[in-house]
């Protein structure tokens, strides 16, 4: 008795501080679905300092009523009492232990005599809760919808309304009593936003509705159940959605199914843009089309779901998720057989979401993602085009299948596949005789991609190519066609050096840009073809050879063109026609490095070129002025008699050579080297006598007066000025050249008077020649002008100061006025030489009066003073010409600034240090003005 007195009062005690609890017994979880509620249980709180099992708990409660018939706690402890026998019903259940259906009927008959008892307490709620509970975990579903609808009735505002209702919306869904389950989950769904049961309850209300056949209706809950689970999350796959639980992910797939059953029986895709009326429905509307057309496949309606999918790219073509459902057409149509629909579809698909579609700046992301089936659709329209072009070959068919290759392309610049695209469209142009396109693909694909399997046919085929075109090419276009060409196989060259035509490709590169003009670049080509490895063919090499051979000529580099000349020579058989050609080149080469050894003054090395012509090449037209250049190299070198004997076998071996005519001149030159004056002037008559030539006579004839003037035979020189001037007296230069050299020679014979007339001559005629004067011809007017002043001069000098001496001042004055007048004529001419002349004669023309007057005879019967006055006045007069003399002088001397150091212009530095000593006088001064000329 004790005992159970004593455990009665642990549980009054724990039913006095349950009573204090607040908590709220029986919260619903998150997910209020039937499975769930079927395994609900009721967390009862438990007293901290009772210690035992539940079922203790429960014999202490049982025992607690039996022995406290009226406590006050007697309601508290019936109502524990139930929620323990809930509680280990359902621990029975959810550990598998006790029987298969779990016993709630000691829960139930707890709860119902709880209620009979007690029928106006305020938390009879919670107690029709836990019945109701209790009823449908027995499998008591009328009896336990009836008591949620008392639940309701009685408690409209319990904190169980929301699970309440939506409890009996799933009893009378399970009772098929479609329309009370709608009206109970709308009852839910007018509740709190925030209840835990508004996604489930909504889909069972579309479900009720469906049920119903209410098609319409039923789409705006379960459209309510995809808001809430879906909308604004990632497009990827349903299966891979985050952050969905199991249930969600159950929940939302549940959820497709129905509603694209529901569409179907609507209008289908016609259907669904009337319930996307948010954001949120947007931003999952491609799944709705996506979910009902891949229903209409597994129904086998072809068409229905393609024109689904459809339906969503065409209402929104710029969506990301466009892209995806028009490939699922593409599929639709290929598995089911429909190629044309398919391969329009595949144009319609890289067009909307190729590289310059609006998608692409519209949708950045959506379009990167559809890359990989636009490479694949355009590699397949591409080649389908293609095949069809080979068939019919129609242009058009051609042109269709360059577009597609076109578009890959320049879609995927960088994808590895892109070079055999490359040399397909290349191939493709090709056969339709677009060559110059051809060409410029071909090149792409070989030289523009990383080296693949096809990239030396490729440039060889743009060699090809380019020979097509300069078969139809006019003149005027196929030097450029020509280069563009060349620089094609010069390209194939360096890639593909160990490729077999490498050496032909080569070859004919090297010939196009020979005849382009372009020899260095030819030569360097034709290198590489012997330079190639294996080596090239003897026809490949032969021309090779010739190309440098050719090129070195052009360029004087003889020795390597005599070298490749006999290489040519050594690859051609001498019957073969040209041979003799290269034969004479042979020869020119050798003939030419005499030429550059006689201009590099190497005359010993000329002769020998010039000799060895006649070993390698004696047939050679060329051998004749070999010989002849020979001699005359001799002649440079001064090797008089080799020249001579040379010169004598070339006029005996070639009688009738051209150049016959210039053996007497070579002899002349003979002569004038070894200073035989008398026998080259000789030699120089007979050229005159005998040339046809005018010039070459009257030339002839000046140089025989030069040689006889320099053999010291003055009368000889005099004859044939004379002789010159008689038959030439035109040109001008030369008639008063030949004056002077006549007026020189008669100076040297001491004859003034000859050498004054025609000094004079000189000056008349030059004064007279108007336009015909010449810078030559000025000068020698101004040496006569010279020449004419001197006789002035002399009779200047003849007047003496003496007495009378104002009378003989006057005529000295006089004459030193003409004097200055002569000289004036002279200078005027601005002949340098005449100038500094006429200036430092001027100068000393005042220095000498000046020094005439201070050496003048003084008046007779003068006094000391008045002789000293006298010669102070003689000083002053004086003084002038003297400053006149240096200011002239120094004139001459700053003309040295100009470049101008004449004999005339040192002979006024002379007077100058001796007016000027201490300006002038100085060594370091003389070496400055040096400098100044220098």
């Amino acid at each position: 008795m004790r005992a159970s007195h004593s455990l009665a009062l642990i549980a009054a005690c724990a039913l006095a501080a349950c009573s204090t609890s607040k908590k709220v017994a029986g919260t619903p979880d998150n997910e209020p679905t039937l499975k769930v509620l079927a395994t609900r249980t009721v967390s009862v709180d438990k007293d901290r300092a009772f210690e035992g099992s539940e079922e203790k708990a429960i014999a202490a409660y049982r025992k607690f009523l039996e022995i406290a018939p009226r406590a006050p706690q007697r309601n508290e402890a019936m109502r524990r009492l139930g929620d323990l026998e809930m509680d280990s019903a359902d621990n029975r259940s959810a550990s598998g232990q006790g029987p298969a259906v779990p016993d709630y009927k000691a829960a139930v008959a707890r709860y119902q005599d709880y209620l009979k008892t007690y029928p106006k307490d305020p938390g009879n709620d919670r107690v029709l809760y836990q019945l109701a509970r209790a009823q449908e975990q027995t499998g008591e579903l009328e009896v336990a919808l009836k008591t949620l609808d008392r639940l309701v009735t009685e408690y409209p505002n319990t904190v169980y309304r929301d699970e309440a209702h939506f409890r009996r919306g799933e009893l009378l869904f399970s009772l098929k009593d479609y329309p009370k389950a709608e009206v109970a989950y709308a009852t839910v769904l007018k509740s709190d936003a925030n209840t835990p049961f508004r996604e489930r309850a909504l889909f069972m209300q579309g479900w009720s509705m469906f049920k119903q056949g209410k098609l319409e209706d039923a789409l705006h809950p379960f459209f309510g159940v995809l808001d809430l689970k879906i909308a604004n999350r990632d497009e990827g796959a349903l299966e891979t959605l985050p952050d969905l639980s199991r249930a969600d992910r159950e929940l939302v797939e549940d959820t497709f199914r129905v509603v694209s059953l529901s569409l179907q029986n609507l209008k289908g895709a016609d259907s669904i843009p009337a319930y996307i009326t948010t954001d949120d429905r947007r931003s999952y509307e491609f799944r709705v089309y996506q979910q009902l057309g891949e229903l209409y496949m597994k129904q086998e309606r072809v068409k229905d779901a393609a024109d689904t999918f459809s339906a969503f790219v065409k209402l929104h073509p710029l969506h990301a998720q466009a892209p995806v459902l028009q490939a699922r057409v593409i599929d639709i149509y290929q598995e089911s057989g429909f190629g044309t629909l398919a391969l329009e579809a595949k144009k319609s698909y890289v067009s909307t979401y190729g590289v310059g579609s609006d998608f692409r700046r519209a949708n950045p992301a959506g379009w990167e993602n559809a890359q990989p089936l636009v490479k694949t659709h355009l590699t397949e329209l591409a080649r389908y085009h293609h095949a069809t072009a080979q068939k019919t070959k129609s242009s058009a068919d051609y042109q269709e299948a360059v577009k597609w290759y076109r578009a890959y392309i320049a879609s995927f610049p960088e994808d590895p596949a892109t070079a055999k695209n490359n040399f397909l469209l290349a191939e493709l142009l090709r056969e339709d005789s677009k060559f110059a396109e051809a060409a410029v693909e071909y090149e792409k694909s070989a030289y523009g991609y990383p080296k693949h399997d096809k990239s030396a046919d490729a440039g060889y085929s743009a060699l090809l190519s380019y020979a097509q075109l300069e078969k139809t090419a006019p003149a005027a276009q196929l030097p450029a066609l020509q280069k563009t060409s060349v620089e094609s196989a010069l390209r194939f060259g360096k890639e593909f050096s160990s490729d077999p035509r490498t050496g032909p490709v080569l070859t004919n590169a090297s010939e196009k840009l020979f005849n382009l003009k372009e020899g260095d670049r030819a030569a360097e080509v034709a290198q590489q073809v012997l330079d190639l490895q294996p080596q090239a063919t003897p026809a490949n090499r032969k021309v090779a050879w010739t190309v440098i051979a050719h090129n070195s000529f052009d360029k004087a580099d003889y020795l390597k063109a005599e070298k490749a000349y006999g290489e040519v020579l050594a690859l051609t058989p001498e019957k073969e026609a040209g041979r003799n050609d290269l034969v004479e080149r042979l020869a020119a080469s050798v003939y030419k490095q005499g030429e550059q050894a006689r201009k590099d003054g190497k005359a010993a090395e000329a002769v020998a070129h010039f000799n060895r012509v006649a070993t390698v090449a004696p047939q050679s037209t060329v051998r004749a002025t070999a010989q002849y250049d020979a001699a005359a190299a001799l002649i440079g070198m001064k090797d008089w008699d080799g020249a001579t004997r040379t010169l004598e076998d070339f006029r005996q071996r070639y009688p009738n050579h051209p150049l016959q005519a210039d053996v007497s001149n070579k002899l002349a030159v003979a002569y004038l080297e070894k200073k035989s004056w008398g026998q080259a002037a000789g030699e120089f008559e007979r050229m005159a006598a005998t040339s046809k030539d005018p010039k070459v006579a009257r030339e002839s004839l000046w140089q025989a007066a030069e040689l006889h003037e320099k053999a010291g035979a003055r009368a000889a020189a005099t004859k044939a000025y004379t002789l010159y001037l008689k038959q030439n007296p035109e040109p001008l230069e030369l008639s008063l050249e030949a004056r002077y050299r006549l007026a020189r020679v008669a100076k040297e014979d001491g004859n003034p008077q000859r050498e004054f007339a025609l000094m004079k001559e000189i000056y008349d005629i030059d004064r007279n020649a108007g336009n015909a004067r010449t810078n030559r011809t000025r000068y020698l007017g101004a040496m006569g002008a010279l020449a004419m002043a001197e006789p002035v001069y002399e009779s200047y000098k003849k007047v003496a100061l003496v007495e009378p001496l104002a009378k003989n001042l006057k005529l000295k004055k006089a004459k030193m006025e003409e004097v200055l007048k002569a000289y004036a004529v002279a200078s005027d001419y601005g002949v340098a030489e005449a100038v500094t002349a006429s200036t430092y004669k001027t100068a000393a023309l005042y220095q000498d009066f000046g020094k005439s007057m201070m050496s003048s005879q003084r008046p007779k019967k003068l006094s000391k003073l008045e002789l000293e006055q006298y010669n102070v006045l003689l000083e002053e007069q004086a003084f002038p010409f003297e400053e006149k003399a240096m200011e002239l002088h120094e004139l001459n001397v700053r003309r040295t600034a100009e470049g101008v150091y004449d004999q005339w212009v040192k002979n006024s530095f002379t007077a100058l240090k001796e007016l000027r000593p201490a300006r002038y006088g100085k060594p370091e001064r003389s070496e400055g003005v040096i400098d100044a000329i220098r």
